[in-house]
């Protein structure tokens, strides 16, 4: 069983920057796959992006193209933590801010994208961007 709790979502301007995290509870954390999505008022659930052991010493990331060169996904296995750093954000950035873990694409190529490949969520965090 995997915990998650996000933190780090609030109130900002366009153009301003918020780091999320999400702390993880799990012995085997550094092999997960961890995602970020979000949900924006009426809205679907939409994948923003994820973190993935690379098999080796190193992770592979993806990134919903609307938040490329924005968003930054990072992890400190240390802390069981994981991270969305999101730059020069925007009014439609707005959403709650979900942070999901895996452990079926551990040994795969796979990028899981959607929130059914994911069998751990967390509260969610909202991050509001104003004009």
């Amino acid at each position: 069983q995997v915990q998650l709790v996000e933190s780090g979502g609030g109130l900002v301007q366009a153009g301003d920057s918020l780091r999320l995290s999400c702390a993880a509870s799990g012995r085997t954390f550094s092999r997960y796959a961890m995602g970020w999505f979000r949900r924006a008022p009426g809205k679907e659930r939409e994948f923003v992006g994820l973190i993935r052991w690379s098999g080796s010493s190193t992770y592979y990331t993806y990134y919903l193209d609307s938040v490329k060169g924005r968003f930054t996904i990072s992890r400190d296995n240390a802390k069981n933590t994981v991270y969305l750093q999101m730059n020069n954000l925007k009014p439609g950035d707005t959403a709650v801010y979900y942070c999901a873990a895996t452990s079926r694409y551990s040994f795969s190529a796979s990028y899981p994208t959607g929130p059914s490949e994911y069998d751990y969520w967390g509260q969610g965090t909202q991050v509001t961007v104003s004009s």
